[in-house]
């Protein structure tokens, strides 16, 4: 028995050490997998900072340092037809020509950024930076250079998706755990071609907003700017959507949206600054034949709630719905004569809009 009692307590802390280990394991960021089947690299836990100096962190150089190479310089190229002498321009001599007028080709180059976010070659960048372009080359912070074909865009959220063609390219993983208001973040692009930056400027756009732990929260594409230059308020896509888009151009060539067939009346700010803000938006019409119109939303419906998503504005039911896939049930929860109804609807698809301006992550226009 008093063997038993020797050996006892080195079993219990075997058996502690082992489910602390699996316990730890277990609430490890799992790597996720893409729509073709590759595995994407797992969300980073430990923040890289720098402590040397007693009383807190100095510097995030080393979140910098892991990420920075998979920041890479997109350079754009476009043929544009432009007139070479000032005298082409007099409207004397241009009705003497008429449509005879000698034009030359010129190239016209522009800057932006971009984020590998897998080994084989794939990088997310702002749609606004490849729009139109005739020629992309990559570059990246190694110093080697390649050409990059366009997989898909999607200017509803500003992002595209191109392939380079190298190997041992750095990746960075997706934070898809969420962030918290007071969270150190840092944009890191390349403005103006003058190398990489952290400040959020003009020119940034593509490149990555990251943690202090080198995931990928984000891709930066707008600031708000009055005058053109930076306030130091700047907008990135959230890490969520980034995967979505790209999942979705690399299973379908596109990005597929959910659609419920029906316009929101918008919430309005309340003249009591200090009150509650509301929950719901309200149904203003209801596309006859649409997914919610034969589910039975009705006009003046007032929308509370999606599946266990609660509604708080316009822009986040429509966002919400769009990440749902189209032929998918969902549960909507709508207000109506002052009493609750459960909806099922059906999801449709939401068809591009050429000439609307798009209502899927409203962003603020750039300058």
């Amino acid at each position: 028995m008093r063997r038993a009692f020797t050996w006892l307590p080195w079993v219990l802390l075997i058996l502690v050490v082992f489910s602390f280990l699996a316990w730890q394991k277990s609430h490890q960021p799992k790597p996720t997998v893409a729509s073709d089947g590759v595995k994407m690299p797992a969300e980073k836990v430990e923040p890289l900072v720098d402590t040397t100096r007693t009383g807190g962190v100095v510097s995030y150089n080393a979140a910098v340092k892991v990420a920075a190479p998979a920041v890479v310089n997109i350079f754009t190229t476009q043929k544009v037809k432009q007139m070479n002498h000032p005298l082409l321009n007099d409207p004397v001599f241009r009705e003497f020509f008429g449509n005879q007028m000698p034009q030359q080709q010129q190239n016209e180059n522009s800057l932006g950024s971009g984020v590998i976010v897998r080994a084989d070659g794939y990088i997310l960048t702002n749609n606004h930076v490849i729009a139109q372009a005739e020629h992309i080359v990559v570059a990246l912070q190694d110093g080697r250079r390649a050409e990059a074909k366009v997989i898909g865009t999607d200017p509803d959220t500003d992002l595209a998706v191109i392939k380079i063609e190298l190997d041992n390219l750095p990746v960075l993983p997706f934070k898809l755990s969420g962030n918290e208001v007071g969270d150190v973040v840092l944009a890191i692009g390349n403005p103006f071609g003058v190398g990489q930056q952290t400040p959020i400027n003009p020119g940034n756009s593509g490149g990555a907003l990251i943690d202090v732990a080198g995931n990928l929260i984000g891709v930066n594409t707008a600031i708000f700017s009055q005058s053109g230059g930076s306030l130091g308020i700047g907008f990135a896509i959230p890490a969520k959507v980034c995967q979505q888009v790209l999942n979705s151009i690399l299973k379908d060539g596109r990005v597929v949206r959910g659609w419920l067939g029906i316009s929101l009346i918008p919430n309005t700010l309340d003249e009591d600054v200090m009150a509650t803000r509301p929950i719901g938006v309200v149904v203003a019409d209801v596309l006859k034949g649409g997914p919610a119109d034969e589910a039975g939303v009705k006009r003046g419906d007032k929308i509370i709630q999606v599946n266990s998503e609660q509604i708080t504005s316009a822009s986040h039911l429509i966002n919400y719905v769009a990440l749902q896939a189209p032929e998918s049930v969902i549960n909507v929860v709508v207000e109506r004569e002052g009493k609750q109804e459960n909806v099922q609807v059906k999801v449709g698809e939401r068809k591009v809009q050429q000439n609307a301006q798009s209502q899927y992550i409203p962003l603020p226009k750039r300058q």
